[in-house]
Formats: C-alpha cells, structure tokens, sequence
C-alpha cells in the first residue's frame, strides 16, 4: 500500500513538470522574439537623417509601440507565424511613422535655413560684382567734377575782409566764388561805369559839354572843370574811368538827360537791361544816397558786360591818359601795377559803402571778373580773391578735361 501510494504520487510530480514545461519554454521565446524584433525595427528607424533631430522623436513613440505589439502574440502562446506578422506590422509603422517623420522635417529646413542658390544666381552675382569694381576703378582713375569742400571755401571767406565778394568766369558767367553776393549795399564810384558806358553809347567823343554849377560843385574825387569852359565828352569819360571824377559824371549825365535824377533813373533802367537786376541807382557818381544800392553780383555783371564793349575796355586798360586841355589824368585801378593780368577795373569809396572794387583779369586763356564791397583791405582782398579765381577755374577744367576724357575712352572700347 505505501509503494502504491509513492507510485501515484510520482506520476503526478511528472505530470506537474510535464505541464510546466511548456510555459517555460513560452517564456523564455518572449523575451528573445521581442529581441528580435527591436534589433530589425532599430536599422529601419536609423534610416532618418542625424541632423533632422524631429525624425528621431516622432520615432521614439513607435518604439513603445512595437513593444506592445512584439508582446501581445507572447500572452497567446503564439504560434510560429505570430512574432513574424507582429514583426512585419510593427515595421510598417515604424517606416512609415520614420516617412512621416521626415515629410515633417523637409519643410523645417526649407523655413529656417536657406535653400542652396540655383547654377545661375552665383553668375549672375559674379557678373554683377565685376561690372560694380570695373565702375568703382574707373570713377577712382577719372573722377567727376566736384565743388570744393565746404571747409576750404569757408576757410577763404574768414581772409577776404570785404562783406561781400564773387569771383565770375567772364566767358559764362558762372560762379567761381562767393561771399554774400547779393546783399545790398551803397556802390559809391563802382556805379560810374553805368555813367561812363551810357555815355559812351549816347555822345560822340568830340561833342561838348557845359559845366553847371551843381556838376562844379561835387565833392572829391574831381576834376575841377570850370564853368566858364567847355570839354569835350572824351576827355570826361576818361576823367570818369580813370580819375574817378564826381564832377565830370554829373557834368555827362545833364548833357545826356537834362538833370542828374533823370539820368539816374535812365541808370537803373539800363542796369536791369545788362543784367543787373539789384541795382537801383540815385546818383551819377554814386556818391551815398537814400535807396542806392546794388550787389557784388550785380557790379560784376555790369563791368563783364561793359567789358565786352571794345571803347570802354581800351579806356580801362590806361594807367595814365592826357587830356585834350592838357591835364593828365592817372587810373586809380592800382591792380594794372599790382596784380598780373589785370586788364582794367574801377574802384570806389564812401564813408558807407567802404573800399568797392570790380575788375577783369586774364591769364593763360582765362578770363575771371573779380567784385568786392565793404572791404578795409582792398587790394589784399583783390590779390587772394584773383589768385584763388585763377586756380578755381584751372581745377574746374581740368576736371571736366579729365571727365570728358574717361566718357570717351569707355564709348570708344
């Protein structure tokens, strides 16, 4: 009886191993089917780039995923096709969740970095840059014309002592330089060459003119005409030109017009038909008068147009004339001595109006008209504003030589 019952007793310890066997053996393939399967779902994921760090974590869920979906099939004591078909399906969703991944990157690059330029931009670029640098040589080896600096100019008004100044090509008329050009002031003896050019243009140089006792009595710069004789119209205008003389201009402008008022206002009207359009004339002497004025500007107007006219230009350029009656009269256009190429100029003075000056100079085939009022230096200021005109118009043409230059040779080539 005990043998039988140790006899049952062992079968039945057999039949227990027997039935745990098997769940061993399931057990143990779990692990390894799961295993196997993360080592082949692992390369498929490792397809999406390193540098699209976004592919990487969308991947990462999927990962969980496949772990549900490797280990169900274990709990069911899954057959051999199981794992592979769990496998197969957790592939596919790791390739496409991969795909998915990198669809969703593309456009993040695309966004923040810049897409590498087509074969035609860099040329394009490349051709551009060279036409910019062969520009940049070619303004650098035949520069434009330029004014001068603003400094330079500045620098040169605080050395010219007269209020106002300009320098004027006498060929255009352009502006060389200038200081308060248009400021109206008194002209004092500037104005006589309006007197001496309407005479000129009025008289004939052998006419005779009789002397008033007002024309007599006019203060100095004079002549001292006589009323008891008669003078001949060339013999004043000289005196008026080259003497400065108040008494002759008055003694011209009552032959001409009757009275010196009228004749000043002829004066005025004929200043605005030369150019002169801030010039309002009361005396024929330009002695200081309520409402006489003019301009810098307006004096070397009048004296380049005055210039043009060969009688009046003649006159101007004699240091010293003789009279018909005898007396010699000497320019007080000190710059025929003083200043190089000065070809003849007039000169002024008045308590008001200061030291006046307007004067044409020429020098290698240039031609400057120099005007100053209220200067306290008066032939300094004519001799820096001479030499300063000079080199102005020799920059400015060499400039424009060497502009012209430069559009040439690029039309040419």
């Amino acid at each position: 009886m005990p043998r039988l019952l140790s006899f049952s007793l062992s079968l039945m310890m057999v039949g227990i191993v027997a039935l745990l066997h098997p769940l061993a053996d399931a057990q143990s393939v779990q692990p390894a089917t799961a295993t196997a399967n993360k080592q082949k779902i692992t390369p498929s994921i490792a397809k999406a780039p390193e540098a699209a760090k976004p592919a990487a974590q969308a991947a990462s869920p999927s990962k969980s995923s496949v772990k549900k979906s490797a280990a169900g099939p274990a709990k069911t004591k899954a057959s051999p096709t199981a794992p592979a078909s769990a496998q197969a399906k957790s592939s596919a969703q790791a390739s496409g969740t991969a795909k998915a991944a990198l669809s969703k990157t593309k456009p993040q690059i695309a966004a923040g970095q810049t897409a590498p330029a087509s074969k035609a931009a860099p040329s394009r670029r490349g051709k551009k840059a060279r036409e910019t640098k062969a520009a940049t040589a070619r303004k650098a080896a035949h520069p434009a014309p330029v004014a001068a600096s603003a400094e330079g100019v500045q620098g040169f008004e605080k050395q010219i002592s007269a209020r106002s100044a300009i320098i004027m090509d006498a060929n255009t008329g352009g502006e060389l330089f200038a200081k308060y050009p248009d400021n109206p002031r008194q002209p004092a003896s500037t104005i006589k060459i309006v007197t001496a050019m309407i005479a000129l243009k009025s008289l004939k140089d052998n006419d005779v003119v009789e002397v008033s006792s007002h024309a007599a009595s006019m203060p100095s710069s004079k002549v001292f005409l006589e009323t008891s004789k008669q003078y001949q119209v060339n013999d004043l205008i000289n005196a008026v030109l080259l003497a400065s003389a108040n008494d002759a201009s008055v003694a011209l402008a009552e032959k001409v017009s009757g009275s010196e008022e009228n004749f000043a206002n002829l004066m005025t009207l004929s200043a605005r038909l030369w150019g002169a359009r801030n010039t309002v004339c009361r005396t024929a002497s330009g002695l200081t008068a309520l409402g006489q004025q003019s301009t810098s500007r307006d004096l070397a107007t009048l004296f380049r147009y005055a210039m043009q006219h060969d009688e009046f230009a003649r006159r101007m350029r004699e240091k010293t004339i003789t009279t018909s009656y005898g007396k010699v009269l000497r320019n007080h256009n000190k710059a025929l001595w003083r200043v190089d190429g000065a070809l003849g100029g007039k000169t002024g003075y008045t308590v008001a109006a200061r030291q006046t000056y307007v004067g044409q100079f020429s020098r290698d085939n240039q031609t400057i008209v120099v005007a100053l009022m209220g200067s306290e230096t008066i032939w300094a200021d004519v001799g820096k504003l001479v030499e300063y005109g000079f080199k102005k118009q020799k920059d400015e043409q060499l400039a424009q030589f060497s502009h012209s230059a430069s559009d040439g040779s690029m039309r040419t080539n």
